[in-house]
């Protein structure tokens, strides 16, 4: 399953419909969608290493556009659920000491999250609810996930052959380091949050 799933990835980089799948998942992943872009990225920039900057900067613009969305569910489900689930944990009088702290180092949690395998969509919700700035919350997205997309075009435009030869050697091992990663950032965001 998984060598039909690469193969399909593999052969959709040849295909115009590409790009719109791999823009709906980096806008999907950065609002509310579990599976990160890194799924078509790196099998499409393998097929065509040349478009691998394209690819990138599409990834970039549409994870953005996706962080806004998600800034907003953060922003509107405060007002609207988030508050009441806030009190009824009882930790009403903690969201003010928690905003304060997102206002200080909001930034860093933006850059360094954004950089990691941490579901980037938990940094854009808890910028809306943190009510973080939207411009400055835009600005470091596009630093943070466009270095993140942009360091795989690199590599993969670099070492593209090496590294899909050593992909479909051992095919099963690195979707496995791939969802181990995914799983652990999802436990390291819980244990931050």
């Amino acid at each position: 399953m998984l060598r039909r799933i690469y193969d399909w990835c593999i052969d959709a980089a040849h295909k115009p419909y590409a790009l719109w799948i791999l823009g709906m998942v980096s806008f999907a992943e950065s609002s509310f969608f579990p599976i990160p872009p890194d799924v078509m990225l790196i099998p499409m920039s393998l097929a065509r290493p040349e478009r691998a900057w394209f690819y990138a900067a599409l990834c970039t613009v549409t994870s953005v556009l996706g962080g806004v969305v998600g800034y907003a569910i953060g922003a509107l489900l405060y007002d609207s659920v988030g508050h009441w689930l806030i009190q009824l944990y009882g930790y009403g009088d903690k969201v003010e000491a928690f905003r304060a702290g997102y206002a200080q180092w909001g930034a860093w949690i933006i850059l360094l999250k954004g950089l990691t395998p941490i579901p980037y969509k938990l940094v854009t919700i808890t910028s809306g609810f943190a009510g973080y700035d939207i411009w400055s919350f835009i600005l470091f997205s596009i630093i943070a996930r466009g270095g993140r997309f942009f360091i795989v075009a690199i590599v993969l435009n670099r070492y593209g052959v090496v590294i899909r030869e050593q992909i479909e050697k051992r095919l099963t091992m690195w979707v496995t380091i791939g969802a181990v990663a995914l799983v652990l950032g999802f436990v390291i965001a819980l244990k931050l949050v």
